[in-house]
């Protein structure tokens, strides 16, 4: 069964599975202590960090194992703020960031700091102008990953450090996508990773803070890991991440090879194969392994349900996917549509058949979900159209009627969740003369990006958004 969700979790490594079960073997003891069990699990510890700062480029006392890549964001973050809070409590962060990032974000936000969040292109990438625009005399620290979670777009890391270091303002990269294809340039001063990104095992993750950086460690006092990260090391979780590290930078180059040309065939065959599909992410400056798409008129649980049928184990942040009925703040971020939204991530050793089977198998699952949901099939490469003909097709719950301003249709879709409330647009559209437009009233959150993303790929005018008794009012005008 192909898994195709190695953003979220890499398969664990073999080098990791047998580094760790060697290190059960051998360091279990206390590495804090001087017998010879304890001398024997400090060697493998020392040696765990000396490999792990070798593979980030740092200092082996710079880096600290913490118990997740999430704990290690929040006590760089915490930590960070707390040690220049005489400088000031503004905090930066990008729009895209990890919720570890943005969780941290909030937390500072609601005990009285502020916090500065860029905006980001349509491919999901920051600017290093946007960044020296935020940096004001009260920053106290900046955080940019260096490459997308959900898209796989890279940062331009190296630049916004470079912006950052000659305002004298710390910037940490959350490198958790990207430190198994190679290290992070530039002139950063904090890092955080999850060695589960990498092949390792869960449970492990690391922060790096830079000599001279000014930290303050949150929380009681400890004796273990430089007093950054509490508790009784794991070590043979530690050992076994950092030998995962090392195995899989060995074979990146060649992996990167193949598995972007991998992803660059889906990212080609599937508005082929697929009508009514935007790819979206950076075509060029990306992850090798990671390709994001979204199909309109589809339900993505749905998708998502169909494609594990299939066999196939892929992700996805559309809205109808999660309990919060909101697309996921990347794709709202960078504006593009959300419903139907698919995330592919190859791990490593991903077979080129199990990706051409991907290729097979998804035109008839998307098909059969539209299906389902009373919308009309297309030939791939077909022009514009509507869903489903005009208005015959529209399904029970929505209605059209005409508006108190003339020339405009009223369409009522308040109550229906995605990819409904774009799927009714579609139908009614053709109702519309050129030039005419859809006053489209939806409580639904993700209508606020799917219908300007229907408009843009449907070659349609939108004209905004405007209050309602309930809900929003969405405005398009028909073109064509």
């Amino acid at each position: 069964m192909p898994y195709f969700d190695a953003a979220s979790a890499a398969p664990l490594h073999p080098v990791a599975r047998q580094a760790l079960l060697a290190a059960l073997d051998e360091g279990w003891a206390d590495p804090a202590r001087l017998y010879k069990e304890g001398r024997r699990a400090r060697l493998l510890l020392d040696a765990a960090r000396q490999a792990a700062a070798e593979a980030v480029g740092c200092r082996a006392d710079e880096l600290v194992f913490t118990s997740s890549g999430t704990r290690a964001v929040h006590t760089g973050v915490a930590g960070a703020l707390a040690g220049r809070r005489r400088v000031g409590h503004h905090l930066i962060v990008s729009a895209v960031e990890h919720s570890s990032v943005l969780h941290s974000a909030e937390v500072h936000e609601a005990a009285g700091g502020t916090v500065g969040r860029v905006a980001v292109d349509r491919h999901g990438a920051v600017s290093p102008g946007s960044y020296a625009a935020a940096l004001g005399p009260d920053t106290a620290l900046a955080c940019l990953q260096s490459a997308n979670h959900e898209v796989g777009t890279e940062q331009p890391v190296a630049e916004v450090a470079e912006v950052c270091r000659a305002a004298g303002v710390p910037l940490l990269v959350d490198a958790a996508q990207s430190l198994g294809w190679g290290p992070v340039g530039g002139d950063w001063s904090l890092l955080t990773a999850s060695a589960h990104k990498w092949g390792g095992p869960s449970g492990t993750g690391l922060l790096v803070v830079r000599k001279g950086v000014r930290f303050a460690p949150p929380g009681p006092a400890d004796e273990r890991e430089s007093g950054r990260a509490a508790g009784f090391e794991n070590l043979p979780a530690i050992v076994a991440a950092a030998a995962s590290l090392r195995a899989v930078r060995a074979e990146a180059a060649a992996e990167a090879v193949r598995l972007r040309e991998l992803t660059e065939r889906i990212r080609a065959r599937v508005p082929e194969l697929v009508p009514d599909v935007e790819v979206v992410g950076d075509p060029v400056h990306r992850l090798p392994g990671i390709v994001t798409f979204s199909c309109l008129y589809v339900d993505g649980e749905s998708l998502l349900h169909e494609l594990d049928r299939e066999g196939f184990s892929v992700s996805s942040g559309s809205s109808c996917t999660s309990s919060t009925l909101t697309p996921s703040h990347v794709l709202r971020a960078m504006g593009v549509l959300s419903e139907g939204n698919v995330r592919v991530s190859l791990p490593a050793g991903t077979a080129a058949e199990d990706v051409e089977r991907f290729l097979s198998v998804l035109p008839g699952v998307v098909a059969g979900v539209r299906e389902k949901l009373g919308v009309a099939a297309q030939a791939p490469g077909a022009g514009p159209r509507e869903a489903a003909g005009g208005r015959a097709g529209a399904g029970e719950g929505a209605r059209a009627g005409e508006g108190a301003r003339a020339g405009e249709l009223v369409l009522d879709t308040l109550g229906r969740r995605c990819p409904i409330p774009v799927i009714e647009l579609a139908k009614v559209i053709g109702d519309v003369p050129v030039g005419g437009t859809v006053r489209v009233l939806s409580d639904d959150g993700a209508a606020r990006l799917d219908i300007p993303a229907w408009c843009e790929m449907r070659g349609q005018e939108y004209v905004g958004e405007e209050p309602a008794d309930e809900g929003s009012a969405y405005v398009v005008r028909r073109v064509s």
